[in-house]
């Protein structure tokens, strides 16, 4: 059996489809598994890390805003699709893959695209509750559209079947318990442990606050444990921490998260976006956490997710115009000071868990092959 599994510009798209690989791997010893992203995208990073091989091919974004700096990316985006299809359609021809299955991100457009023109069998997965470019493009073409919220079937009316089956979390999420991810983590005390970040491209104003908030961490003597991931705002805001004087610990501002597994296990409390695959996590963990949308997503998809754990009391929603680094700082604080709160929100993010997402995933996917 060979499965090619094509994502990418944000781990959120990456996840899902590392989940249901090894899901794959568990029940077909040997299967032949194989990753196509883009050139320079950080699936090569995250799917390398997870020990599978990726190709690449020529594939680029689509920008929605309007200016001239936007439409010549976009003009040079539409020279490099054709390009990056030729590419996906050689790497078919070589692979012979039995399945393409496609987890969102325009990476993951040029090989599913080829495998629908061959017949091959395919899907896309869709994480989010409203769709991405990518995955509306492909959804009359796929034999089979799954997506992580029962609301963004109907999206999909021209799509020759959906299945609602949960966004899918890697399996590793489920090893270690807190006390278990706390000593791996060389975490000794019984000082709580909050983690933050906003995605691996960075994010701007968000990274400026949380520099505010660090700020106001170590001026009051670390009252907890914190890591914080900066993506690529890394150097930017090391270099404002220092310029402010701040110094932080080895680890405790660090580019990448690539332990996550491990730190999302031993954290108390975490403070991020709302993207489907970070909610995934936090609803099959049952981790509290502070949510700030970005409102620099299509149809504001991520405050829809966030205010869905936020109704059911599960997180504390807090809009990014709203947001500032004190008022992230006192709602931490309150909220650490508050076990039986977090509890609760523990409790009613488990309610809203789909535990077998990678598992009925993989089933919708076998019969497609069978």
């Amino acid at each position: 059996m060979k499965i090619i599994f094509t994502c990418g510009g944000s781990a959120g798209h990456v996840n899902p489809a590392l989940a249901v690989a090894q899901q794959f791997e568990a029940r077909h010893p040997g299967c032949e598994i194989l990753f196509v992203g883009a050139e320079r995208g950080m699936e090569q990073r995250l799917v390398s890390q997870a020990g599978y091989p990726i190709e690449t091919v020529k594939v680029s974004t689509f920008e929605r805003a309007w200016s001239w700096k936007v439409l010549k990316h976009n003009v040079g985006s539409a020279f490099k699709l054709p390009v990056g299809q030729r590419e996906a359609a050689a790497i078919l021809k070589r692979f012979q893959p039995d399945l393409v299955v496609g987890t969102g991100g325009y990476a993951s457009y040029p090989a599913v695209h080829a495998a629908a023109k061959r017949r091959i069998p395919c899907a896309i997965h869709e994480s989010n509750a409203y769709p991405g470019l990518t995955t509306r493009a492909l959804a009359n073409k796929v034999d089979l559209v799954m997506v992580g919220f029962p609301e963004a079937a109907e999206y999909y009316k021209d799509a020759k079947r959906v299945a609602v089956t949960g966004t899918p979390v890697r399996g590793e999420f489920f090893t270690l318990d807190r006390e278990q991810a706390r000593l791996r983590l060389g975490l000794l005390d019984s000082q709580p442990l909050v983690i933050s970040f906003w995605g691996s491209q960075g994010a701007g104003h968000m990274s400026g606050k949380t520099v505010d908030f660090v700020e106001r961490w170590a001026a009051e003597g670390r009252r907890f444990h914190y890591i914080h991931a900066a993506g690529r705002d890394y150097e930017d805001m090391t270099a404002e921490l220092a310029k402010r004087g701040v110094a932080v610990a080895d680890g405790e501002v660090r580019p990448y998260i690539d332990d996550m597994p491990v730190v999302m296990a031993a954290a108390d409390l975490v403070i991020c976006r709302a993207g489907a695959s970070t909610i995934g996590e936090l609803t099959a963990l049952g981790k509290p956490a502070i949510l700030v949308p970005s409102p620099f997503v299509a149809a504001n998809h991520q405050f829809k997710n966030a205010k869905v754990l936020a109704d059911r009391g599960g997180v504390e929603l807090v809009e990014e115009k709203d947001c500032t680094g004190e008022g992230l700082y006192r709602t931490t604080l309150e909220l650490l000071a508050d076990g039986n709160r977090r509890a609760a929100m523990g409790r009613a993010l488990k309610e809203l868990a789909a535990p077998h997402a990678a598992k009925d995933i993989y089933e919708n996917l076998v019969k497609l092959i069978k």
